[in-house]
């Protein structure tokens, strides 16, 4: 039997939606009101669930053995559950935010408890404010933000404690992006340097008396001349690698570039574009499946405005497009 769920405003149109995809002799199994996506079911907007299911003739699927089944979840997580999904949450990390909240406290939980088992969930994803590293380099596909991530983080930290970040272009191939990042780096302060080759890149790094931060070309790693670069990097010490992605970057089109990149060893993410996305919940679970923890999120053109240090309050908001003050919600 193949199941599905279709969700409209009325039932009338459910219904049409199931029939239009599984056919005439398709059959309604339950019909039933729940929130709607995204912010307007946090505030308690509904709509109509339908399950519609078509027999076929296909073997049932084994249960898992007993020690693989998920814990079980209560009546009121599973409506919980039902909640976050509904904002655009994928059912397994829904249920693990669920799961982090105790049963006694599942009952009437408000839209500031779930955030906050959010926040707590992805805790892990966020990384630590750290001193800045010998090298920090930026990888990832053209046109994620690359070059203004870096003018950012320079500007930032130059109008913040005085400091200035020196710059490498390590981008032969693009010329509009060498004299971007130079006219970035004359109006911070910074000082410059174009890389073109491994070798230039290796002399850069060795005379850099400061931080550098390097702004690499956008392509795969698998490119001989960006693999002589990577080799160059990897050659110097406190080199640190940041993949840049931009927030409404396709959950398929993500997990490719995740996998084009890994050569390179990224050990830290920065999304970037968030103004142009709905929401990062659709990308929520392959970050987390990933692992490597979120350094910055970007937010729009603005130098230096338009740039933050990942926490978990700001990630945790950006999943649900909803602002939540960082003090409050620990409170």
């Amino acid at each position: 039997m193949q199941l599905k769920t279709f969700r409209q405003s009325t039932v009338r149109e459910a219904l049409r939606e199931a029939r239009e995809t599984l056919g005439p002799d398709a059959f309604v199994l339950k019909t039933e009101m729940v929130p709607a996506p995204g912010l307007r079911g946090l505030l308690g907007a509904r709509e109509v669930q339908l399950t519609a299911a078509l027999a076929q003739d296909v073997s049932a699927p084994r249960p898992l053995p007993e020690e693989r089944r998920p814990p079980v979840i209560d009546r009121e997580g599973e409506a919980l559950v039902a909640r976050l999904v509904a904002s655009g949450l994928d059912q397994p990390m829904a249920a693990d935010i669920v799961r982090g909240i105790p049963e006694s406290m599942r009952r009437g939980a408000t839209a500031s408890r779930l955030f906050r088992a959010l926040v707590d969930e992805v805790t892990p994803l966020t990384a630590a404010a750290d001193q800045f590293a010998r090298a920090e380099v930026f990888i990832g596909p053209p046109g994620v933000g690359k070059t203004t991530t870096i003018a950012k983080i320079a500007a930032r930290e130059r109008a913040a404690h005085g400091r200035a970040l020196g710059m490498i272009a390590a981008d032969g191939f693009r010329a509009g992006a060498v004299e971007q990042l130079r006219t970035y780096a004359d109006i911070i302060g910074s000082t410059f340097t174009v890389a073109r080759t491994s070798e230039e890149l290796d002399r850069a790094l060795s005379g850099a008396r400061h931080t550098v931060l390097v702004d690499t070309a956008g392509r795969s790693p698998k490119d001989g001349s960006v693999a002589e670069q990577l080799n160059a990097l990897a050659r110097h010490r406190s080199v640190r690698t940041h993949l840049v992605l931009a927030a409404d970057t396709s959950v398929s089109s993500a997990r490719r570039i995740f996998d084009t990149y890994a050569e390179a060893r990224p050990t830290r993410v920065v999304i970037t574009k968030l103004d142009e996305s709905d929401s990062l919940a659709p990308l929520s679970s392959l970050l987390r499946e990933r692992g490597i923890p979120i350094s910055y999120i970007t937010t729009g053109q603005c130098v230096p405005e338009d740039l933050e240090r990942a926490t978990p309050v700001l990630l945790a908001s950006a999943i649900l497009s909803e602002s939540y003050d960082e003090t409050a919600v620990r409170s």
